[in-house]
């Protein structure tokens, strides 16, 4: 099969609402700032960082039907994503994420992703049709799924034949979800990104750092695992040659959202690009620090 990408992306692309200011905020707080929509959603965040890297990403995912879908879906084209595998399930609402960050970083956030859960597996279909896959005949290249998908679908996917040759890449959507990757822990190509408060919750314990974290989830049964620490070290632990880590580059934190999936993407691409285990690390903290800098909005 000739494929016309080069990373499969699985999970959520909505959009995001995201409120910003300078202004040290509180339960009730009211201060003047700057409210952005953007495309959003981790699948769509990692394909985004994919394309600045010179690869190009196809969508899984549901869209709906209304304006709002109608509007996502030709930014998505626009920006030169495959997109010919997108579930359109008639009735549902585009998926939708608010938050609001104030200088201390994140102050709250809602994820509305339930017409990507109520479409289940139908976003899969390519993966099993022949289109992209099926149970005879695996998709073999990268895939970039979320941890949005509800734990039941999270698990079919753990023992489906047709993910079984598949580099999967992993993330939890947020903190509280980090848990429905359980599933995914043994799977003998998954490699799960997580940050040091989600490694705790898959490990059932509490970890001081990134490395500890690593070694906690390698024990707890992971192959692979990338854990972030927000301005601090990051570690990859593997089974096979241990855990290494590397430093966060220091600078001033303009925004939060999206950058662990800015992380997860810069490392994928360079390993992809042939990096080894220390590079890709390296450059994956150097991307996403670029990115919380906010150096590069325009």
């Amino acid at each position: 099969m000739t494929l016309t990408h080069d990373i499969l992306c699985i999970g959520s692309v909505l959009w995001d609402v995201i409120g910003r200011t300078q202004h040290p905020m509180r339960i009730g707080s009211d201060e003047p700032g700057r409210i952005t929509r953007l495309p959003g959603g981790v699948a769509m965040n990692i394909a985004m960082t994919a394309q600045r890297f010179d690869l190009r990403p196809a969508l899984l995912t549901a869209i709906g039907r209304d304006a709002e879908g109608e509007d996502l879906l030709a930014e998505c084209g626009a920006r030169g994503m495959v997109t010919s595998y997108v579930y359109r399930p008639p009735g549902l609402p585009t998926d939708v994420y608010m938050a609001i960050e104030g200088p201390q970083g994140l102050v709250a956030a809602l994820a509305d992703a339930h017409s990507l859960e109520a479409a289940g597996d139908a976003i899969l279909a390519p993966l099993e049709d022949g289109s992209l896959g099926s149970a005879n005949k695996p998709y073999a290249g990268v895939i970039a799924l979320d941890g949005n998908l509800t734990l039941p679908l999270l698990s079919d996917i753990a023992g489906r034949p047709s993910f079984a040759d598949a580099d999967l890449r992993v993330a939890p959507a947020s903190p509280g979800k980090a848990r429905r990757l359980a599933p995914l822990m043994g799977h003998p190509g998954a490699t799960l990104y997580v940050n040091r408060e989600e490694a705790g919750y898959l490990a059932n314990q509490r970890f001081d750092n990134a490395l500890e974290a690593a070694e906690g989830l390698l024990a707890a049964g992971a192959n692979r695992v990338l854990v972030t620490d927000g301005g601090s070290f990051a570690a990859d632990g593997s089974k096979l040659r241990g855990v290494i880590q590397t430093p966060c580059p220091a600078v001033r934190v303009r925004r939060i959202t999206g950058a662990g999936d800015t992380f997860m993407a810069a490392h994928i691409a360079a390993e992809m690009a042939g990096k080894n285990p220390a590079e890709a690390l390296a450059h994956a903290q150097e991307t996403a620090a670029h990115y919380v800098s906010g150096e590069d909005d325009t």
